[in-house]
Order: C-alpha cells, then structure tokens, then sequence
C-alpha cells in the first residue's frame, strides 16, 4: 500500500510538472497572450486563498466571513514592503509574500484568541464585522501612510507575479495542506469539527486547535494576496470587501467541505467561468453574469449538495491506510 502511495504521489508531481512545462512553454513562444496569463495566475492564486478557507470551514468546522480582509491584508503589506525597497528584483517579492503571510497570520492570532470561542453563525457574523473594519481602515488608510492611497486606491507596485511563481507556489500549498490535514494536528482539526465536545473529553483543546487552524489559513491567505497585488499592481479597498469573501466561500463549497482535490477544482473553474462569461455575452447583457453565477450554484447545489468532490480526494492526496 505505501509503494501504491508513493508511486502515485510521484505521478502527480511528474504531472504537474508537465502542465508547468507546457503552460511555462505556451508563454513562452506567445501562444498565450498576457491577458490569458493573468487569469491562469489568478486561478493559482485563488486556489491558495480557497485552500486556507477549506482549512478553516472545512476541516475544522469555523464559519469564516472575514478571509477577504486577510487578504487584503497580506496584498498591502506586500505592497507596501515591495514599494518601499523599490526595483523589481523577484527576491523582492519573496519579501513581501512573506511579510504579507506573517502579518495576517499575526493579526488572524490576536483577533482568533477572543473570537473562535464563537460558535456557528455568531462566529460568521464577528468575522463579517472584522471584514468591515478592515475594509474602512483600508478606505482611510491614506491618512496616516499615504503611500496606500486610502478609497483612491495604491498604484505603482511592481508586476513582480508571473507563473514560475504563482504555479510552484500553489503545488507548495497543495502539500503543504496534504501534510498538515494527515498529521496529528489535523485530526484534531477535524475531531474538532465533528464534534467539540467529544473533541475536549479525549483531551483535545478545542480553542487551542481552532485558533491554530485559523492562523494557517489566513497565513496562506495573506500569501495570496501578496501575488495578488503584484500580479494586478493596483490594489483598492473594493477588491476586498465582504463580496470577495463569498467568493472564496463559494469556491470552498462547491469543490466540496473537507476536500483538497475539490477546491482545486473548483478555484480553476470558477475564475475561468467568470472571465468565459465575461468573453461569451454580449456587452449588453455583461449583467447578467451576476444572475447566471447564482442560478449555477443553485442549479449545481441541486444536482450534487456535497460539492464536486463530497470529502474525496484525488489518489495522491489520500491518506495511507
């Protein structure tokens, strides 16, 4: 059984160094315009912020409103440092991304201690007000470090984003969760999530875990948004309002509560069914792509309430019996 597993697991790092290969070649000789290449780097980059929610929601059971704000968090602190040194020397972002994934992380610490003892929809709605706040801060932020440009929005950060960054980033959480959601800690995570109670009579601390649980993906959240701002260079409070939270939330529940393989899934074909709408109507009905998203996930949620993977995995991301 372990050499099945190991041998699967080198098929998919073999494959995905082929999709890696013939995407970074596509690029290459101009086959895929910039504009192609920003989508398949946003679909990488939401892929990252949806596994950090799926840690959240789906692994450990916290109803999360508020991962739009970490990473808002992590694209201005990236931003900011970028900025600040000047050039664009990739090592630069490497800097940022880690300065963006740490201050989230810091900041999902301090505001998680007092409000993961929630439970529910009272978690939801305490994340949804610290959503808020960041949002209004980002809006004034000008005021006291001009250089984020407030409700005007920040320009002038370098395009430091390609895909040699974005997809090996993304493989790396991909992993990263694997190793975390199999470890000891993620049975707890998820002892957790099915039942607290029982959890806390085994000697599970329930706080301690969900705390640590929420840390991480807001961690991965803030390295998304650090490829974010580099990718579109131009950072405004929209882009992390309340809305950009259902938005990863969406991606987390369609792929599937719990699933690794479905978030994946999902993060790549919503991005691409965004911009495919955006490209496939006409410049009359541009609307109404916010009536067919909704109609499609109800549609969708119909056919298959459990998400597109209902807690499965792909073969390589199993854990060994």
């Amino acid at each position: 059984m372990s050499a099945k597993r190991g041998n699967a697991g080198v098929i998919a790092l073999l494959a995905a160094l082929g999709v890696f290969v013939v995407i970074e070649a596509l690029i290459l000789i101009g086959a895929l315009n910039p504009y192609w290449q920003q989508i398949i780097c946003l679909a990488g980059i939401m892929t990252i912020s949806g596994l950090g929610l799926n840690l959240i929601y789906g692994y450990t059971g916290q109803f999360s409103l508020g991962h739009a704000a970490f990473y808002g968090i992590g694209a201005y602190t990236a931003a900011l440092l970028t900025r600040s040194i000047g050039g664009h020397n990739p090592v630069i972002l490497l800097l940022g991304l880690v300065a963006g994934g740490a201050l989230a992380g810091l900041i999902a610490l301090l505001i998680g201690l007092p409000i993961l003892r929630l439970k529910s929809d009272y978690l939801g709605i305490a994340t949804l007000g610290f959503g808020i706040i960041v949002k209004v801060l980002f809006d004034n932020s000008d005021k006291v470090i001009p250089m984020m440009g407030g409700s005007r929005g920040m320009s002038s950060i370098p395009k430091l984003t390609t895909f040699l960054w974005v997809f090996p980033l993304a493989v790396i959480a991909v992993v990263v969760m694997r190793n975390i959601v199999f470890s000891g800690i993620g049975r707890a995570l998820i002892s957790v999530r099915e039942d607290e109670l029982a959890a806390e009579a085994v000697g599970i601390d329930s706080t301690r875990y969900k705390t640590l649980g929420f840390v991480i993906g807001c961690v991965f959240a803030g390295v998304a948004g650090g490829l974010y701002a580099h990718l579109y260079v131009f950072l405004h409070p929209s882009n992390f309002d309340f809305l950009k939270s259902i938005d990863v939330l969406l991606i987390v529940v369609l792929g599937g509560l719990g699933s690794i393989s479905g978030t994946v899934v999902a993060a790549v074909a919503w991005t691409f069914l965004l911009e495919g709408l955006r490209i496939l109507l006409p410049p009359a009905v541009q609307d109404w792509r916010w009536v067919i998203y909704p109609l499609l996930l109800i549609i969708f949620m119909l056919v298959r309430p459990g998400g597109i993977f209902a807690g499965t995995e792909f073969g390589f991301l199993r854990p060994r019996k």
